[in-house]
Order: C-alpha cells, then structure tokens, then sequence
C-alpha cells in the first residue's frame, strides 16, 4: 500500500528527452554521476525518488534552473549494476509534485517537494464518464493507425475505471514531443487533462491517416516501379538473347537518343525526332512502318544542323587562290572578293547567289569549286540537267515507298556542314512535266529572304539554307524562267581570247596533261607557236575543253612512243604537229582581201565565240523578187526585209533607180550555208551589202560592221560586242563600225586587241555608208543603177573598182 506523501526532502533525478507519469512502471538507464549517487542514495533511505526532466537535451550537468518544476516522485522498483558502470533501474510513478527547491548535496541533488493534489475539475459526473469514452475510442484508432503500442495496453486502458489512472496512462503511451508530454504532467485537473489529451489524438489520428494514405501510396509506385524494373530486366535479357541489345545493355533508342542529344537540332526539330523515336520504341521491329521511321530518324539526325566550317576571310590569300586555278575571269574573282569582305565586316551576312553564264568549256564549275577552296568550305555539285520531277528539290513526303529528300537535304549530308558551297550545274536545262516544275521549286530554295526556312516534304521541319553560297551556272539566260533569274546575281562569262587561251593552256592544261599520262617536262616540251597553231587550226571553240582535249592527243602519241622504245623525249613543234593531231580541222575566218562590190563584212556571236560574217548580194533581171538563202532564222530575213525598205526610202539620194525593186531580182546569200543563223545585228550588214551591189560601190575590205538597223535608218545597239571584236582581230580586220550606244562596252575589250582597231561609232545608216563605200569617181560621176547597162543574159553586174 502506498504511503501518503508529504512535504518533504528526495533525491532528485534528471532526465533527458523521457517523462516518467503517475502509475507508469518504466525501465531507466542511469549513467551519470550525480544521478547514479542520486539513485544510491534512494536505495539507502526508503526507496521514493523524484525524477524531474531537464530544459535541454544536450547539457550534459544540469544546473538546478535548467530542470522543470513540476515532476514526479517514484519509487525505484529494481535495481541491476551493469559492468560498464552504469546502472538499470525500474521505477514507479507514484504522483505528481511540485519542484520548490533544489539543493546540490554531496555528489547529487535533492529536492524539496510538495505533493500536487489529484483534482477532477469542474465537469460533472456524466460529462466526465462520456469525455473518457471519446478518449478511449480515439485512443482505440491511434493504436489501430499507428502499429507502435502492443495491442494489450487497449485492454489495459479498457480496464481502467479511475480518471486520473486512465488520464496518465494515455498520456504516457502517446508518442508526441516530449514538450507536449512535460504540459500533459503540468495539467493537474483531470478534466483538462482529458481534453488537451483528446486535441493531441484528434491531431496524432490525422498524421497518422496521412501517412497511412501517404505509405500507401509509395506502396504502390514503388510496387508499380519494381513490377516495371522486373519486366524491363526481362525484357533486355531477350533482346540481348535476340542480339537486340549489345553487351553493354544499351538499345537502338538509346543510341538515338544519344545522338539525339549530341545533333544539337533546333527546339522544333529536335522535338519532331524525338516523338518519332518513341513512335519506334512502341512499334514491333519487323512492323513495316518501323523501318521507315528508323529511316526518317537518321536522316534527321545526319543532317549537319548546327556543324559549320570557319571561312577563310583572308583577301590576300583568297585572291592568290583564285589567280593560281583561273587566268582571267576578273569579274567573278571581284565578286568573291566582295563577299569576303563583307563577311569580315558583318558577321551575319546572307550566302549571294550567283550565276555564272557562259558557253560551255569556260570554267564555270571550276571556277565555283575554286571559291570553295578559297573560302576554305565544303564543296559539293549538283547537276540540274534534266531534272524534270519537283521531288528531286523539295524531296518526297513519308506517304511513298522509298521516300527521300530532296537533293539540296542530300547534298548537305554529304558535305557535313551548315555553309557549304552548293554549284547548281546547268540551271537553264531544268525541264518540266506532269511532275511539277523544279524551277518554281528552286525559286524558294535560291531567295536569300525565304530559305533560312526550307521547307522540305520528307523532313515536314524547315531547315536553313541561308548560310549556303549557291552558285549557279548556265550557257544562256534565255531559258532560265524570269522569276528564277530575278532572284540570281548574273555574271557573265564570255568566251576567251586567243592569248587568254594560249595562258591557260600554258599554266593549266599543258602540266595537267603531262601528269595524266605521266610524263614529265623533260620528256615532252612543246613550243609556244605550236599551242598558237592547235589553237587556230584544231579547236573551234569559246572555251578550252577541246584544246585540252587535243594537248592530251599529243601526250598520248609521245607516251606510246616512249614505251614502245622509239624515242625517250620529244619536241612538239609547227611543223610536226600534224605528226600528232593530223591535218588541220578547221581554217581561221579571214577578211576579204581586195574591194568589191555586194559583199560586205559582218561580225556574229555564236556559242563558241564570235566570228565574221560575209554578206553576199547579187542583183539580176527580174521582176522584184527578194531571195535570201544560207539558213537564216526569221529575224535576219525581217532584217533584209527592213533593209530593202530603207533603200527604196533613199534610192534618190543613192542615185539608184527608184524603180529597182520592180524590174529586178535581189540574191542574198551568207556562205556556210548548213549552219543557221539568226539575230538582228547584221542588219546594218545587209544594208551595206545592198547598197553596194546597187550602186556598184565597192566596199572596203578591212571593215566589218555590226548593229540593228530601222526603216528610218538608225543603227539599234547589239550584244557580244568583246566577242566580235576578238573575231575581227583574228580575222585581220582592222577597222570596225560600232552602234554608237554600245561604247560602254569597249571597257571589257582588252587593251592589247583594242589597240589594233579602229572603232567608229556610228548611229545612222548614212554613215555606214560613208564609212564602207568607196565614193563614185568623179570622171564618171554618179552610177546610177539602171537596168538597161546590165550585161547581156541577164548576168548580175559585178563591176570592180575603178
């Protein structure tokens, strides 16, 4: 039976983070000395101790301020020394009591306490008796929750009839902050005991429901997550049994995503590739449709979306690039020069687009893949000829078997970079059909304010083509659609010079063509005479490819020599090159030598250069009938149609029968008869020639004209004006008659053949005339014609000069 406490003097026992409650038996482990003396001193009175907790956990000595005033006394139930020094003890809490005053005795502390009353408060009896029933149930529920307190306290707790006993009991099995179990102890009503009790379960149930649903839920991700991990880890030991997987563990989609994340592809594209390949990573691999997104996704990831070379922007070097591969070509080498200067000046500069036009053989693709080396960029070709089907620029949609895009998306995954430099050989060969026309496709394609979002059909993501130079090439411009040609910078490229071909022969061809058949210089020379004779009498042509065609005739004649062991080297000279190339193929063009009467000199441009033109016009009895032969197109015969018209309109002044046109026949012929020829700018030719055969003026062998001419007169500007001039002076002509508004273009005429000509600018007829005819003797005077002076037999009157 319990003795009644008093006011009195108990050693006093500290704890740290525990409580020990009224009616609580609880095991202690006391390892400090002052309470091991404390407890040594309890076990030699009459056992009663009081166990009071301290303020803060971690002091280690306690001073009498760091310790609660309210505790509990105990009675030590056990007692067990354990070797390591410490001590086990069981107490008993008997009741609360308030903490006076404490003393620090020899080694320990001892406290003078006053028993705290066990009061019940205000409530009565049957508000109490329901108060501990909601306790109990929410009691029951917080045991059910939490798991932690062994299922005989709920038959304890149930058992327990006396308020203060079920009060203490509960309090101390809740597992709260040890702060909230120290304000349970200070309550000493037992009512208000009960309530903040049934707070603390109120608010302990719902933590509890919480991390119930909370466990639960991870329960079940974590179950869904091992299920997942089983079935994968099932999943790769049959590929890797299936040779799906590589010994690493890795799989195809995680080699693409890989290299998904290594393409550095635009936030648009790099999201189209990524839904693909997890469209694949659901598809059955023998799924038809597998292998055409496998297909699409490495494509995507080829294409060279951020990889760019770094320009030589050097002009020095660039231009001794350029003046090493190409002699001449002054204009497109400027051009390139401009662009690197404005790329050292801007940094975002657009690619131009270039055309070069010229006939063929002179350099045109060459020349572009020059610019590549001198910009120091990747170089690729691509040849239009043909081309007749859209999809070949703007590549099939995924609809279609064996689709693929378009040959500019081609053309950049095999060059690897971002700012190539592309040659679209032969754009004015493009063709169209029910297939779509690949020049409207071109049109965005070549627009440098459209293509830095190019959209092509198979990769349905736009791609930049801005930073691509284009370079375009084209032997006429009249065959290139006008919205097409608007959108390109044209530079011409006419045909070369005699000199300019003898150059590159010398520089190019000729070393060239010694490495191709391997010999060496020592072994084959030959002279600067002969290179001139091939030039003249073995290639007829604008450009150099059947000169070079030729200078590889002679390597191969002397390598076959070599070998069969007939000579160890050879010269190449004008006298034995027909040795080589056989007899001459064709005879240079030369002007009339001597004066005569209706025939006149023109000047052409034709695919392989310029050339001269000799009009001939014969007049014979007749009844005005107008003949023209030599397989003229129908601009020349309007031209002799106009030109006639201007006679009669000046017959008078002329001194020619007005009456002419009905009384005889007019012949014009322009030898060569097998080649056609068109073009209005022999007009003034013609005119010439009519003139002269009907005043029977001679006309000055060393002149030859060129110009459009009207019904009133005037002479017409015309094209090709540094190729007819070239023609004129290989020809021998030493004077020439130049519309007067084709004087800006002496500029391109170079000064070493413009130093032998005589240009006169004419811009009427009548000056022609005075130019090119011989005046009338002035013994004879005028010469009109008249029918009845011509010769018997109506033979056409070829008088010469007087």
């Amino acid at each position: 039976m319990v003795q009644p406490i008093k006011s009195q003097t108990y050693p006093l026992l500290p704890l740290r983070g525990t409580l020990v409650f009224p009616y609580m038996v609880t095991p202690l482990e006391v390892g400090r000395v002052r309470s091991i003396e404390a407890v040594e001193q309890t076990m030699l009175r009459d056992g009663r101790i009081v166990l009071a907790a301290q303020h803060l956990v971690a002091t280690e000595d306690p001073q009498p301020e760091d310790i609660y005033d309210v505790g509990t006394l105990c009675e030590v139930k056990q007692l067990l020394k354990v070797p390591e020094g410490q001590i086990r003890v069981l107490v008993e809490g008997i009741s609360r009591v308030n903490l006076e005053h404490i003393d620090d005795a020899e080694g320990y502390y001892e406290a003078f306490v006053t028993p705290v009353p066990e009061t019940v408060g205000e409530m009565d009896r049957y508000e109490r008796e329901a108060l501990m029933r909601i306790v109990r149930e929410e009691f029951e529920k917080y045991v059910r929750l939490g798991k932690k307190i062994p299922a005989e306290v709920l038959l304890t707790v149930s058992s327990i009839e006396d308020v203060h006993r079920f009060a203490d009991t509960i309090a101390s099995q809740l597992n709260v902050a040890f702060k909230e179990k120290q304000r349970l102890l200070e309550i000493f009503p037992v009512d208000k005991r009960l309530e903040a009790i049934l707070g603390l379960l109120y608010r302990e149930g719902e933590i509890l429901s919480m991390e119930k649903n909370i466990q639960q839920r991870v329960r079940k991700q974590m179950e869904k997550a091992q299920r997942e991990y089983y079935l994968r880890e099932q999943i790769k030991a049959i590929q890797m049994e299936l040779g799906e997987r590589d010994e690493r563990g890795s799989t195809e989609i995680d080699e693409l995503k890989d290299k998904l994340e290594k393409a550095k592809l635009p936030k648009e594209a790099k999201a189209k590739v990524l839904h693909e390949i997890h469209r694949l990573e659901r598809m059955a691999p023998m799924a038809a449709e597998a292998t055409v997104v496998r297909n699409y996704i490495d494509w995507m990831l080829a294409l060279p979306w951020s990889k760019r070379t770094k320009d030589r922007l050097d002009l020095n070097v660039a231009e001794e690039l350029l003046d090493r591969d190409h002699f001449g070509l002054d204009k497109v080498k400027e051009r390139i020069l401009e662009f690197l200067a404005v790329r050292q000046l801007t940094k975002s500069s657009k690619g131009p687009i270039l055309c070069l036009v010229g006939p063929p053989g002179v350099g045109k693709t060459s020349l572009a893949q020059s610019v590549g080396t001198a910009l120091n960029r990747n170089f690729s070709r691509l040849s239009l000829g043909g081309v007749r089907d859209e999809a070949e620029i703007r590549g099939h949609r995924r609809t279609y078997i064996g689709s693929m895009p378009g040959r500019i998306i081609q053309t950049l995954k095999t060059v690897g970079s971002l700012n190539p430099v592309i040659v679209l050989d032969e754009v004015d060969k493009l063709a169209s059909d029910f297939r779509g026309d690949p020049a409207s496709a071109l049109l965005e394609v070549l627009d440098p304010e459209q293509n830095h979002r190019f959209g092509d059909h198979y990769l349905e993501v736009p791609f930049d083509l801005s930073e691509i130079l284009f370079i375009t090439t084209a032997n006429v411009l009249h065959s290139i659609p006008p919205p097409l040609r608007d959108r390109m910078e044209v530079i011409e490229i006419p045909g070369y010079t005699e000199y300019e071909k003898f150059e590159i022969a010398r520089r190019h061809l000729w070393p060239k063509q010694l490495k191709s058949n391997g010999l060496t210089p020592e072994q084959l020379q030959i002279s600067d005479n002969t290179i001139y004779r091939i030039i003249h009498e073995y290639t007829k042509e604008a450009g150099v490819r059947t000169l070079e065609r030729r200078l590889g005739t002679v390597c191969r004649k002397v390598a076959t020599e070599i070998v069969k062991g007939q000579t160890q080297s050879a010269r190449v000279t004008v006298s034995n090159v027909h040795k080589y190339l056989g007899i001459p193929r064709y005879h240079q063009s030369q002007a009339n030598t001597e004066d005569k009467v209706g025939v006149a000199t023109g000047l052409a441009f034709t695919t392989v250069g310029g050339e001269i033109l000799s009009i001939e016009v014969t007049v014979v009895d007749g009844k005005g009938k107008l003949t023209l032969t030599g397989k003229l197109g129908e601009v020349m015969r309007e031209s002799a149609q106009a030109a006639l018209s201007y006679l009669r309109s000046r017959a008078a002044e002329l001194g020619i029968d007005p009456k002419f046109h009905e009384r005889c026949d007019i012949h014009m012929h322009i030898p060569e008869g097998a080649i056609p020829k068109d073009g209005p700018s022999a007009g003034i030719t013609i005119a010439t020639a009519l003139a002269s055969a009907l005043t029977n003026r001679p006309v000055r062998h060393e002149l030859s004209m060129t110009g459009e001419i009207t019904l009133r007169g005037r002479v017409l500007p015309i094209g090709g004006v540094k190729e007819k001039l070239l023609a004129a002076h290989r020809a021998g002509i030493t004077h020439v008659l130049l519309p007067v508004d084709n004087e800006k273009d002496l500029e391109e005429i170079p000064s070493s053949v413009l130093g032998k000509l005589q240009i006169s600018l004419v811009e009427h007829m009548d000056e022609v005339l005075g130019h090119a005819l011989y005046p009338v003797a002035e013994s004879e005077g005028p010469l009109p014609f008249m029918l009845p002076n011509l010769p018997a037999g109506g033979e056409p009157w070829m008088g010469e000069r007087t």
